[in-house]
């Protein structure tokens, strides 16, 4: 059992700092304190906020032209945050640095008022950085088929059946653009026979149902499985089972992935959830159109189907670049 954080007694010594009076100095200590001891904050994220308060007190320092009182950072304005920030962007800080850096301030901050110090008012009043939200990463098509085709399993060491399970369960995500954990979520009764249907109902994010349709070929790979698989698959159990009959974790088709890949040459952004991915691109590359893909994804607004018309934009503009004669 891991033994509890102790809160141990507050060192009168303040950290050494040019850029702060004495006072401000033992506030800091002692605030640095009361996170490790009363929010039991990991040391990684600690040593992250005091470097972002000490970097905001230097710059403080020099913007203000003198040692920074308590007294004086009470009365910091929002001129004066802004300005900082606009410092660490000019330093090529992305947005989730300076996001860090602002909560490290903010606590500080909320540490002195606690402590009787003044309102640190200004701080609050600053809105939060943007993040960008970066572009999913697609497998390119021929990659996908054989991440999913089950042939290029058989190498492996590993049982017959558990390798044509995992090559089901990615041909699924791939083929229906399914979360794993909405594949993983599929009892044995809603999947069908091949033949027998073509349709899947999903229980998605929110607890919220809808249709996928499903290729017969995936299908064929599912009933595969089922055949080779030495454990019972209960109609109202689950579809995936792992090496001792239970559920499938969704761990073990993320190493599976990982070994592929390997073999394959593929990039570490070749992960499960890249097939969802891939599956969504794929189908615009071919023309799909994108309201239509939102109801297969599931997605509750538009706007997040959307960044596939950006990986879409950004394929095209490089095999501009590639095949342009003046590229």
């Amino acid at each position: 059992m891991a033994k509890p954080i102790s809160a141990k007694p507050i060192s009168p010594a303040p950290i050494e700092m040019a850029c702060a009076d004495e006072s401000t100095s033992l506030q800091m200590t002692r605030w640095l304190s009361h996170l490790r001891a009363e929010r039991r904050l990991s040391p990684k994220t600690l040593e992250a906020y005091a470097r972002d308060v000490r970097q905001f007190l230097g710059f403080l320092a020099e913007h203000w032209g003198t040692r920074v009182t308590l007294s004086r950072f009470a009365a910091l304005e929002a001129s004066d945050v802004r300005a900082f920030m606009a410092s660490r962007r000019a330093d090529d800080i992305g947005g989730r640095s300076l996001m860090r850096a602002l909560a490290g301030m903010r606590s500080f901050g909320r540490f002195l008022e606690r402590e009787g110090q003044g309102s640190v008012g200004a701080l609050s009043g600053i809105r939060a950085p943007k993040i960008g939200k970066s572009l999913p990463k697609p497998i390119q098509m021929a990659a996908a088929r054989r991440l999913t085709d089950a042939d290029e399993r058989a190498g492996e060491n590993r049982e017959p059946w558990i390798w044509a399970r995992d090559a089901a369960v990615m041909a699924l995500l791939y083929g229906s653009g399914l979360r794993i954990s909405e594949a993983l979520g599929l009892k044995r009764r809603e999947v069908p026979a091949p033949g027998a249907g073509d349709v899947l109902i999903v229980n998605g994010k929110g607890n919220k149902t809808r249709m996928v349709p499903v290729l017969q070929n995936v299908l064929a790979l599912i009933a595969d499985y089922a055949k080779m698989c030495p454990h019972p698959l209960a109609p109202e159990g689950p579809m995936f089972v792992g090496a001792r009959g239970g559920p499938l974790s969704p761990r073990i088709i993320q190493l599976t992935m990982e070994r592929l890949r390997g073999a394959l040459g593929l990039p570490d952004s070749a992960t499960p959830h890249a097939l969802r991915h891939s599956f969504a691109t794929h189908l615009l590359t071919r023309g799909g159109d994108l309201r239509a893909i939102q109801e297969l994804l599931g997605h509750a607004s538009l706007s997040t189907t959307q960044i596939y018309t950006g990986i879409d934009t950004e394929r095209l503009f490089e095999v501009y670049r590639t095949a342009h004669p003046r590229g």
